[in-house]
């Protein structure tokens, strides 16, 4: 679960979910705006798909298949969208080694 999540936040900002990476310190807010964008979309799409009758709701998820219904990005990124705003704010980059 938290592998699929972390591919989606990776596909999201463009950049390929390796081992060994960096986000830098100069890039991070424009990172920044993509991923909470992401999460503007998938907050409208789920209200979308609550006013929706299910058989609809179904088939719009079968055809987007973006994001487990009932599982909100926003809620699921959360911390690492504060870890990013957080690194950006101290001029500082993302790295990661797995």
């Amino acid at each position: 679960m938290l592998s699929d999540l972390t591919e989606r936040i990776f596909t999201i900002l463009g950049k390929p979910l390796a081992q060994r990476g960096i986000l830098t310190a100069a890039e991070l807010p424009n990172l920044i705006l993509l991923l909470e964008g992401a999460i503007i979309q998938d907050q409208q799409q789920q209200r979308q798909s609550q006013s929706k009758p299910q058989l609809e709701s179904l088939e719009a998820s079968s055809a987007s298949r973006t994001a487990p219904k009932g599982d909100p990005l926003g809620r699921r990124a959360f911390p690492f969208l504060e870890l990013m705003k957080q690194a950006a704010t101290a001029a500082e980059p993302i790295v990661w080694d797995i």
